[in-house]
């Protein structure tokens, strides 16, 4: 007699024990956070998630955890990074939050690791990829950027965007510039944060905007993002400034010339009348003005009162002798 095969007897007691098992409860395993994401932008180090919901009166709490090439998996805590990533409820982590003297060093590989936790409940581990600041950063546009005109020239002076921390990285910059509604031209790169644009046109109107690279180890760029666009009026340059003073010393000394030939023609021309009207009007005698100051007093009175006997001096003349002829008239 050969036994009865075994699988039909697992297979009811498998369902028997399904029976008997209390319904899973709800909150025994946590969903984990969903869509993680790190934002490395200029200085920033930002992780941050979705969070997790529950019909659950108590918060749900977030664990984040880092880990280096070769190293364990730490707690973000104060001590380890100088912010504190355990037992949170926010959905983001700022390790940038303190400062640069925080948070991941920008030459390190690191790994970031977050659970959701609730109680003695906790989810999976959702762990995120590799990552290290200098290659996977977005490099935005130089900050502070100030334009001086200069003499057919643009000085162009500004910030990098942001500070690095090893000597193996290092920004370069590009000019791009165009006369406005002119052709785009390239300049760089520079190394220097203060560009100076020459060979420009004086008087002109040119509109720029700054880019700024990345150098890791002076083989690996990244390219950042534009700046704003700026346009600014170029000045007179050394050239152009002699030959204004040029033109308005030759107009200053032909103006000249016309108005000594024009005062010349009229001094020609009226003089009489030029004369005239500088000619110094004549005065009334004292006497009469006397006079006029007091009409009741006789004229003749007034002339006399006035006059003084030198005045009134006379010399005698005696004719001592005369020809015949002239005798004869003078008789």
């Amino acid at each position: 007699m050969q036994p009865p095969p075994l699988w039909p007897l697992l297979w009811l007691q498998l369902l028997l024990l399904g029976a008997a098992a209390p319904p899973p409860d709800p909150l025994s395993q946590l969903p984990a956070p969903r869509h993680p994401r790190m934002r490395l932008h200029n200085a920033e180090q930002v992780l941050s998630w979705q969070p997790v919901v529950l019909n659950s009166t108590r918060p749900v709490l977030y664990r984040v955890q880092f880990r280096y090439t070769a190293s364990n998996w730490s707690e973000v805590t104060p001590e380890s990074t100088g912010v504190n990533c355990t037992q949170i409820t926010a959905t983001e982590c700022d390790f940038t939050a303190p400062g640069l003297s925080k948070g991941f060093r920008m030459d390190f590989n690191v790994a970031l690791r977050l659970r959701a936790e609730l109680g003695d409940l906790h989810s999976a581990w959702v762990t995120m990829p590799w990552f290290q600041h200098y290659l996977n950063v977005t490099v935005g546009p130089p900050k502070n950027i100030r334009l001086t005109p200069g003499g057919g020239s643009l000085i162009i002076s500004f910030s990098p965007p942001f500070a690095v921390d090893s000597a193996d990285a290092s920004f370069c910059y590009y000019v791009h510039y165009w006369e406005k509604a002119g052709t785009q031209q390239v300049k760089g790169p520079f190394k220097s944060n203060l560009i100076l644009l020459n060979d420009l046109k004086p008087f002109r109107v040119y509109c720029l905007r700054v880019e700024a690279r990345l150098l890791w180890k002076e083989n690996i760029r990244r390219r950042g993002q534009f700046s704003n666009i700026s346009c600014y009026e170029t000045t007179a340059d050394d050239s152009t400034k002699l030959q204004q003073i040029i033109l308005i010393s030759v107009g200053t000394f032909s103006l000249l010339l016309v108005l000594a030939g024009a005062c010349f023609f009229l001094v020609l021309k009226y003089g009489g009348l030029i004369k005239y009207w500088f000619h110094t009007p004549p005065s009334i005698p004292a006497q009469i003005e006397e006079y006029l100051k007091d009409p009741a007093e006789p004229i003749l009175e007034a002339l006399d009162k006035n006059s003084s006997p030198k005045d009134d001096a006379w010399d005698s003349v005696s004719i001592i002798s005369v020809p015949g002829k002239e005798r004869e008239d003078v008789l």
